[in-house]
């Protein structure tokens, strides 16, 4: 990794805790021959219209990631509907055919509650720590968080009236996430509940599904109207401490997607469908500081910037080895 690489992957961890992103200072050589050849370049705008007029719509990583989310929430409900004890419990404490799989937002949660360090927690952990650290920590955001998935619902209709002008998308300062982490944690410490489990909506729908609805659901709705009617995705994008959490374990992740720089046309369509388009800062016309530059951490994985892109600047990857059809 380049020293310039090194330095954006620092500034991309204090981007996901809220901090916005800027111009880079500079610029490899290799990246400002590139951004040198595209500035004033008329054919690049002949070639940005050939480009979108003739890219085929692909749905390919969000069918995958839906079929994976549908499949894993089921798994749960048919194993407790049917008791056949392969994937018990919910997404926040479970065990899959005798293992112990704890999230590690709730883990935490329940740690700072007790006020000290519980060691069946850290076991059951364990194996959900190198899961995510392996895949990605905020790919649990989209791959196989329930609210993830009503939530994008939702964003369509939002984006449907915001192209009928019937609504207006107000956007929130992303320090807030990193607040909302913070007060949910102390407020485990004061009180020694877990204020955070009862409102989360990942845990909410996760019981609903497999134990039946119930009243929290309400509240569950309350949200999805928010971000329909007033701000897209805000509980995602500035609330959800789960998300930090699972952003801050997936730094070294090698699964990633890459953005390069020299077939990009600077469409904006990547960003358009972006759930975090910060992380996608990168892709504006003259910010790359290398020719090939990985998405930083709290990028969710969920693929649609890949499946959006017209010439295949963007890409999923495994650090060292191979690009991900």
């Amino acid at each position: 990794m380049s020293a310039l690489l090194k330095r954006r992957f620092f500034e991309q961890i204090k981007i996901m805790f809220g901090r916005e992103p800027s111009k880079p200072k500079e610029i490899s050589p290799a990246a400002q021959e590139i951004h040198f050849y595209k500035k004033g370049n008329r054919d690049l705008i002949a070639e940005k219209r050939h480009a979108r007029a003739h890219a085929q719509p692909k749905n390919t990583w969000r069918n995958r990631r839906w079929i994976t989310l549908i499949c894993a929430n089921l798994l749960f409900s048919l194993s407790f509907g049917l008791d056949i004890q392969i994937l018990e419990g919910a997404l926040t404490a479970s065990r899959f055919v005798g293992f112990h799989l704890i999230d590690l937002n709730s883990a935490l949660q329940v740690m700072l509650a007790h006020k000290h360090i519980i060691n069946n927690l850290l076991i059951g952990t364990g194996t959900v720590l190198v899961l995510w650290v392996l895949l990605g920590g905020r790919t649990f955001c989209s791959w196989v968080c329930p609210y993830h998935f009503v939530a994008e619902w939702a964003e369509k209709i939002h984006l449907f009236l915001a192209r009928k002008k019937l609504v207006t998308d107000q956007t929130m300062d992303r320090r807030l996430r990193t607040v909302f982490w913070a007060i949910f944690a102390l407020l485990a410490l004061a009180t020694g509940y877990t204020v955070y489990e009862s409102i989360s909506p990942t845990g909410i729908l996760s019981r609903a599904l497999i134990y039946g609805p119930g009243l929290a659901l309400l509240w569950v709705l309350a949200l999805l109207v928010f971000e329909v009617f007033f701000s897209r995705r805000a509980w995602c994008r500035y609330a959800c401490p789960i998300g930090l959490t699972y952003g801050v374990v997936g730094i070294i992740s090698p699964v990633r997607i890459v953005y390069k720089l020299d077939g990009c046309f600077h469409e904006g369509d990547c960003r358009k469908v972006c759930l975090v388009p910060h992380v996608l800062d990168t892709v504006i016309k003259g910010r790359a500081i290398e020719t090939e530059v990985p998405i930083g951490p709290d990028c969710t994985r969920c693929g649609l910037c890949v499946d959006a892109c017209p010439t295949g600047s963007l890409s999923f990857e495994v650090k060292g080895l191979s690009k991900l059809a």
